[in-house]
């Protein structure tokens, strides 16, 4: 059974901490934000909770990689409510290397290796910030915000609510428009956690190398240090539906960058 510690009871720590310019509370729950350069970036609070990360084995087109097992975070954690956009990335780094041009849309086509010197150099400009990439279980636990479906909306998705290639739908659903681009990253539904775009729009990195699940139940998994994969979340623009799904895992080498962009998370 899947479980979740109820939310909005919860506080970090600290509250509000020293690197956030603003905060409050909505009915998502806990946020914060930083701006830097006129660039604004919030993040959500996610309580400690225990909850089943995979998929079931009558999960429509799962794949094998995704034993199901119970996971239970001990420790909350900030997640950013959406992905890198190209304007923060600019600030940072200087240039953009994406593809579809616009402020508000996600930095595309960065490597693992990328992201990873995107975070060195945000927290060398402030270092309370504590910036990192989410491991694979504060991913897919932030992104099913306690649903236990193949989405977080439930069974099925078009491209209403994802943006991702409409005209290959999951499990025999009604084909739906495929903009075969990405989209402003707050364009399209948030999860009930008010994280935006965790199914579709870019490929997202986590910090973890791949590794095969274990059959039982795990406290605060980091995942694995070693290997040469590296794990990315969540499908995108050209994916089809089934790699969009929150269970779904891909692995690649962390220098690949075609259609992958990141969202950033809080260390301890």
């Amino acid at each position: 059974m899947t479980s979740y510690i109820r939310k909005h009871t919860i506080f970090p720590e600290e509250f509000p901490e020293p690197w956030a310019s603003d905060w409050g509370e909505d009915e998502f729950g806990l946020w914060m934000a930083f701006t830097y350069k006129g660039v604004r970036q919030a993040f959500r609070w996610c309580e400690p909770g225990t909850f089943m990360m995979g998929s079931p084995p009558d999960e429509p087109e799962r794949n094998d990689d995704e034993r199901q097992h119970e996971v239970t975070l001990t420790r909350g954690f900030w997640i950013a409510d959406t992905t890198v956009t190209q304007a923060l990335w600019e600030v940072i780094v200087g240039e953009n290397p994406s593809k579809f041009k616009g402020e508000d849309r996600p930095v595309e086509n960065v490597s693992w290796e990328d992201a990873q010197a995107f975070v060195a150099k945000m927290n060398g400009l402030k270092v309370e910030l504590k910036l990192c990439l989410p491991t694979e279980a504060q991913w897919e636990y932030a992104c099913r915000a306690a649903s236990s479906t193949p989405f977080c909306w439930g069974d099925q998705i078009d491209s209403t609510l994802v943006n991702f290639d409409g005209s290959n739908p999951y499990n025999k659903g009604s084909p739906s428009q495929y903009r075969k681009k990405t989209v402003a990253v707050k364009e399209l539904p948030c999860n009930d956690w008010g994280l935006y775009q965790m199914h579709g729009n870019v490929r997202e990195w986590c910090q973890d190398c791949f590794e095969n699940y274990p059959a039982e139940l795990v406290i605060d998994p980091q995942g694995s240090e070693s290997g040469n994969s590296r794990v990315l979340r969540g499908g995108s623009w050209f994916d089809m539906g089934m790699r969009c799904r929150s269970a779904n895992r891909l692995l690649h080498g962390p220098s690949r960058r075609s259609g992958t962009g990141f969202r950033l998370a809080r260390g301890h």
